[in-house]
């Protein structure tokens, strides 16, 4: 049985992380972490208490991170302490954030994606056969739409997008942002030409999606050698 730990356990992605991993057979949920001074310290989920204490991670074999860069950067620091691997699917890292990342990845294993639905990561793979075959004389851009509350614009997933199209193009992808209610993630690709319009669209109906993801990535990592992984790598 895996030993479980889920950072931002109270948030809307933790807690869905926790709830699915609460009856999955593999897991054993061992540790939930929140940052210190959130009202939910001390206080009861499911049989745990939620802790805002990085040094339980000696408890489990993987932690899930969901959270903010600044948070998941001390989550970094402790899974390289404890040699705990890491599921992180926080979004919004800077240079150097990032590049903390690929110095922990040597230390222990770390699957980084900016989003772990199976439809988004196909996406990843089948649009630059897309813009190969339409070629030069079609223009694309991406607009993407999530909730509110969504901090970082672009979305990592966007940014993704943008960046696997480039490598085909070799030009900028523009990149619209929109951040409306409760949007859980839409991601749209356009690619027009002078007289047709292809349009590819992946919406998020839940956060399942991404929890489940996350789930099977945490599975898939566990005793996985040192290393920088990708949610691709996982569905291979």
């Amino acid at each position: 049985m895996i030993k479980l730990g889920i950072a931002g356990a109270c948030g809307k992605m933790g807690r869905r992380i926790f709830e699915l991993a609460s009856f999955d057979k593999d897991f054993d949920i061992n540790l939930l972490l929140e940052k210190k001074g959130t009202p939910v310290i001390g206080k009861e989920l499911g049989k745990l208490k939620v802790s805002s204490n990085s040094d339980g991670m000696f408890l489990i074999d993987v932690l899930i991170d969901f959270t903010l860069p600044e948070a998941s950067e001390v989550n970094l620091d402790f899974a390289a302490k404890y040699k705990k691997a890491l599921v992180l699917g926080t979004t919004g890292f800077n240079d150097t954030q990032l590049k903390k990342i690929e110095e922990i990845s040597r230390v222990v294993p770390i699957v980084f994606t900016p989003n772990m639905s199976v439809g988004v990561n196909t996406l990843f793979t089948i649009l630059p056969e897309i813009a190969k075959r339409l070629g030069p004389d079609y223009n694309i851009e991406i607009v993407e739409a999530h909730h509110k509350a969504k901090k970082d614009a672009p979305s990592g997933t966007a940014k993704k997008l943008a960046e696997v199209l480039t490598s085909v193009t070799k030009k900028e992808i523009p990149t619209h942002s929109i951040r409306l209610g409760d949007i859980v993630g839409d991601h749209t690709v356009i690619f027009c030409g002078n007289s047709e319009r292809i349009e590819i669209k992946h919406q998020a109906h839940t956060r399942d999606l991404f929890a489940l993801g996350a789930l099977k990535a945490a599975k898939w990592i566990v005793n996985k050698p040192a290393g920088l992984y990708s949610m691709q790598d996982v569905l291979k």
